[in-house]
């Protein structure tokens, strides 16, 4: 699998502004869509320029009438991809923007009928003329109780209770899907006055969502639609304004983030052509996971210690079938995505998790070498003095010199190889694709601002991030409506079967690990306590052939002996406590622990939503759930990061 050749980025933009009915919209109307139109043309031949950017820019946009519904047709008219996150069924959404006049013609719009309206059904017809050329991912979920209430609200336009709870709902809901659309924008473009924020679903909250997300926004000012500036902080929304045309002083910018979204500066996905799979673990280096066994009693200390890596192109039909298989069995779900799982995003993980298991191996093992030649080192160095054979120190000596080359030489083998820094990026590859198919089928993203930042100034140190972030972005929304049943077969086919997996898994791991590092302290106090028994002996010895209490010889005859086992207990303790300190088991096992604990309380919640009353299993608590299980998984990714990120492969002193 080459993923340097199946992998590309592109630009992903979102879209917000004022409806048509919006009098800073209608006055300005023309103007606006000739600055949108500039806009998107910049945007376009600054993308265009950069490396490896090929793939036509994606529009986000919740295709509200006015500067949605122009900003959609500019973006086709480019030949871009459209993405609509709609907040309600697509008849029902068709309903709601085209504004009918009577219970009658919403009744019709949400049968999916015309609209006796003429200026109803006109507004219909621009919309179906724009979804039919968009990927629709609709939040049909709660359609049955908007839809009552807008006919409710229509039949009495006078019942200002009904007009608020229609309003509340259709706004939470409009919030929610203008979330789905800032998780996958790298800048969201605003056409906005400045004057409402606080309305849920309007355009300022959309544009503070955003900038709390850590999302760009490119803010016009729809009176003076060819002034624009870039905000990247909430704060920057109550700075004064500037009264002078802000567009030449905000383009170095505007390209600044557009490189940014794309291109990882020091890395090139070519590089990915040097990392080859391979489809089992290495015999030369498995001596960690042989501490493992051996101090963590599991899987028989002196067993085969090969593990077989699950082919990439094997996956979807091994170890992930039952995933597969429920992806496709999701009532109205989409069979692109479930094709992109099996055939992409599967066999990534398994590519990312099969090499990076490999590097594990290598650099763990190696330090673990390196301790061990070291001990030996000294031990043989000295075993020539409770044998006698000084004349043959100099056998003893080579040996000693060999096992210290051997230590250099690893050790610039794994520094020139660079064992650590591929394992720690693989492993964040892989991770982040390992729990990606409950998120895919169920939109859910991490904001473009919210991916960790990890390359520590290294160049190239952060592309794991973004490559993952647009291996999942390539996937894409789900063309589907989301209903109740699709959400429950989510949850209950995908969502919870991985989160007990991995509950489990960690559980094992920090019993596993804890005892490890447990049984490895013991051993190395217990190679002191016998340094001192060795010492402590000799020196009985000594003082009881001065007090005549036994032939002052013995101690001489024996001092090289004591000697010896004075220096090689020391040492072999020191260096059992170094591979225990190198490991790192204990903390490592507490961050599993600390994991698992985060994984039991996800998989009660879905449990209980899953249980409960049918009206509460909503996307709202859905997506907040797999956020949820987003959240654990990165940041356990971050704590094992603090704990390995500075051990890199050195000499054991």
């Amino acid at each position: 699998m080459n993923l340097a050749a199946d992998w590309q980025p592109f630009l992903a933009l979102g879209i917000t502004g004022h409806r048509a009915t919006n009098p800073s919209f209608s006055a300005h109307g023309e103007a606006i869509a000739t600055a949108l139109a500039d806009l998107f043309a910049r945007i376009d031949g600054i993308a265009a320029g950069l490396p490896g950017t090929h793939a036509p820019l994606r529009l986000h946009s919740l295709l509200v009438d006015g500067t949605d519904q122009v900003a959609a047709e500019l973006a086709l008219a480019r030949g871009w991809q459209l993405v609509v996150p709609l907040p309600f069924g697509a008849d029902l959404n068709l309903a709601i923007n085209a504004h009918p006049p009577t219970p009658a013609d919403a009744a019709a719009l949400c049968r999916g009928d015309p609209a006796a309206d003429r200026e109803a059904e006109a507004r219909a017809a621009a919309i179906r003329a724009i979804t039919a050329q968009a990927d629709m991912f609709e939040l049909a979920d709660r359609d049955a109780e908007v839809e009552a209430l807008l006919l409710a609200m229509l039949a009495d336009p006078d019942d200002r209770a009904a007009a608020r709870t229609f309003e509340a709902l259709v706004s939470g809901n409009v919030a929610l899907a203008g979330r789905v659309m800032i998780e996958r924008t790298d800048l969201v473009v605003a056409v906005w006055d400045g004057k409402i924020a606080n309305l849920a679903g309007g355009t300022g909250h959309t544009v503070a969502t955003a900038l709390a997300m850590g999302t760009p926004v490119l803010l016009v000012d729809p009176g003076a639609p060819g002034r624009w500036s870039i905000l990247t902080r909430p704060e920057e929304l109550f700075q004064p304004g500037d009264e002078a045309d802000g567009s030449a002083p905000d383009l170095a910018r505007l390209e600044a983030i557009i490189r940014a979204a794309v291109v990882v500066e020091g890395w090139s996905p070519a590089q990915l052509e040097r990392e080859a799979w391979r489809p089992r673990s290495s015999r030369g280096f498995g001596l960690y996971r042989r501490i493992e066994r051996l101090f963590g009693g599991a899987g028989g200390a002196f067993g085969s210690l090969r593990v077989d890596y699950e082919a990439p192109a094997a996956i979807a039909d091994g170890s992930a079938t039952g995933l597969v298989q429920a992806a496709a069995a999701m009532p109205g779900g989409d069979q692109r995505v479930t094709a992109r799982l099996s055939g992409e995003v599967l066999p990534m993980f398994a590519w990312a998790d099969g090499i990076a298991s490999r590097l594990a191996d290598a650099y763990r093992s190696g330090m673990c070498v390196n301790f061990v030649l070291a001990a030996l080192a000294v031990i043989i160095g000295l075993a020539f003095l409770p044998a006698g054979l000084g004349e043959l120190k100099w056998i003893f000596a080579t040996v000693e010199l060999l096992l210290l080359v051997g230590i250099l030489g690893l050790t610039a083998a794994g520094s020139r190889r660079g064992w650590h820094r591929r394992w720690f990026e693989l492993r964040r590859v892989a991770e982040y694709l390992r729990h990606a198919p409950g998120l895919l089928l169920l939109g859910v993203s991490r904001p473009t601002g919210r991916w960790p930042r990890t390359g520590g100034g290294q160049a190239g140190g952060e592309w794991p991030e973004h490559f993952a972030r647009h291996a999942l972005r390539a996937v894409g929304l789900p063309r589907a409506r989301l209903t109740r049943a699709y959400l429950r077969a989510a949850l209950t086919g995908v969502a919870l079967p991985h989160v007990v997996t991995q509950r489990a898994y960690h559980e094992a791991k920090a019993h596993r690990l804890e005892k490890v590092h447990h049984r490895l302290d013991r051993a190395a106090g217990a190679c002191f306590v016998l340094a001192v028994v060795s010492v402590l002996a000799y020196l009985l010895l000594k003082f009881a052939g001065v007090a005549g209490f036994l032939p002052k010889a013995l101690a001489a005859e024996l001092s090289p002996l004591f000697t010896f086992l004075g220096v090689a207990f020391p040492t072999l303790g020191a260096n059992l406590a170094g591979i225990r300190y190198f490991g790192d088991f204990e903390r490592f096992g507490a961050i599993s622990r600390v994991a698992a604990e985060k994984l039991r309380e996800i998989e009660a919640r879905i449990t209980l939503l899953l249980a409960g009353a049918e009206s509460g299993l909503t996307y709202a608590a859905a997506a907040d759930l797999m956020h949820a299980l987003d959240e654990a998984v990165v940041e356990e990714i971050e704590s094992w990061q603090s704990v390995f990120g500075a051990k890199h492969l050195a000499l054991p002193a």
